[in-house]
């Protein structure tokens, strides 16, 4: 058999690539940075991916390890008797030895990390703090003035300053209760 028409032609180097990324990315390619640090920390490079997380407690392919009914039951009373089958089978047919969690504090970390509350990651910025307070304490609760008021550069409609006012609000009701508490006092200092 012949050999390939393009095999035989001599390789010219390409000037134009960018060897220093090229190599980064097949870096990259080889191995995976892995995000959870619980999993990277834990992980063996000399074993399989479905050894290493079986050794974690993890599931390498969801649908098998909660496998779903395929066909479509018509009666629920069957569904559930199906289901009830399957549970019973999972139980017992599972073998002992096969399943060892060796790594079970990979799990537990994680499980505790997300039993964490969540932190609030979004804030609003300095500027539209300080343009609602500016509006706030000038103007009180009236909007239409606030929006003829010459700080207001974008040109917001009254309904959109009480929007923004409302988001602050929420977003700090420590911060906006001490503000209008501040500003009464000193509209009792000046009376």
């Amino acid at each position: 058999m012949p050999k390939a028409k393009g095999k035989t032609r001599r390789h010219k180097y390409s000037y134009n690539l960018n060897r220093k990324r090229l190599y980064r990315s097949a870096r990259r390619r080889a191995a995976p940075r892995i995000a959870c640090s619980h999993i990277r920390h834990a992980w063996d490079p000399s074993k399989s991916v479905a050894r290493n997380l079986a050794d974690m407690g993890l599931a390498v392919d969801p649908n098998k390890a909660v496998p779903i009914p395929k066909k479509l039951l018509l009666f629920l009373s069957c569904f559930l008797f199906r289901v009830a089958q399957g549970m019973e089978v999972e139980s017992n047919g599972v073998e002992q030895g096969k399943n060892i969690v060796r790594k079970p504090y990979v799990l537990n970390e994680m499980e505790y990390e997300a039993s964490l509350p969540e932190k609030k990651s979004n804030t609003l910025s300095r500027d539209l703090i300080d343009y609602v307070r500016y509006m706030i304490q000038n103007h009180g609760e009236n909007y239409k003035e606030m929006a003829r008021d010459e700080k207001n550069y974008y040109q917001d409609t009254p309904k959109q300053i009480k929007r923004k006012i409302n988001v602050y609000k929420n977003f700090y009701p420590e911060e906006y209760k001490d503000f209008i508490a501040s500003l009464k006092q000193e509209k009792m200092d000046m009376q």
